[in-house]
């Protein structure tokens, strides 16, 4: 079998660290010319070396998902770069300290609303608008979560945009379909990220709550959860659009 992003043109962002780090790698040992999006220059240029390193072909652009001009430059840049846009996959993310709704502050939710919500849109208008011009067709993943999937108390912001994100992704996945522009979301569940070692900072014990609840009964590797992105972007998930896909060990099962 082919691979499974054989001569495509890629866009990941948040990638230079974590899941999307991972993504990136991932894309391009399957084929996929990428586009490393993020904030950090260095964090973005040692995942670009490694992955030319390994025979693959990367560049990275300095993206803050908070500026709507940054987002649209860094995905007119995977065009100027490699001539087209095939496939996206909307990583970025960040994250607010946990604790209850009235513990939440204005700029805590404005910079969530900001990255993990209206970053993702603007995102999407650019990739539909590349991909139309380009390619012609192609697939975009949103990176959500299973905190958006139920009341998510202890981070309620952080699950509010994320199931935000849901919705846009099953929107978008019936207006562009016609166009053959398959838009579909994953939803991570307890991975080993920096994110979540954050939250552990701030809440002792959450890493083994959570695995305890998981019926794999250990938390994911950034690996495991780009593979799932990387399928829906691939050909071979050519019927599937407007899923909200979790991956998370079975913990919401």
């Amino acid at each position: 079998m082919t691979s499974l992003l054989d001569d495509k043109v890629a866009f990941v962002s948040g990638a230079g660290r974590g899941i999307g780090a991972a993504a990136a790698r991932l894309f391009a040992r399957e084929g996929a010319r990428v586009l490393l999006a993020a904030r950090t220059e260095e964090q973005l240029k040692s995942v670009t070396e490694e992955i030319r390193a390994a025979g693959g072909t990367a560049e990275f652009v300095v993206c803050d998902l908070a500026d709507p001009d940054s987002v649209r430059a860094a995905v007119d840049r995977t065009v100027d770069r490699f001539g087209r846009l095939d496939v996206a996959f909307n990583n970025g993310a960040t994250i607010s300290p946990p604790g209850p709704l009235d513990q939440v502050s204005q700029a805590d939710f404005d910079r969530l609303y900001e990255v993990n919500l209206r970053g993702v849109w603007l995102a999407m208008v650019a990739q539909v608008a590349a991909i139309r011009a380009t390619a012609g067709s192609g697939a975009i993943v949103n990176n959500s979560s299973v905190g958006s999937l139920t009341g998510n108390p202890a981070l309620p912001a952080y699950g509010a945009m994320k199931r935000a994100v849901n919705s846009l992704t099953e929107s978008a996945a019936i207006t562009y379909g016609p166009e053959d522009i398959r838009i579909n979301a994953i939803a991570p569940g307890n991975t080993r990220t920096e994110m979540i070692d954050a939250w552990e900072a701030d809440s002792p014990g959450l890493v083994q709550r959570l695995v305890a609840q998981t019926p794999l009964g250990r938390q994911a590797d950034p690996g495991e959860i780009a593979q799932a992105a990387a399928w829906l972007l691939s050909d071979r998930a050519s019927f599937v659009t407007g899923v909200v896909l979790r991956v998370d060990g079975g913990a919401r099962a």
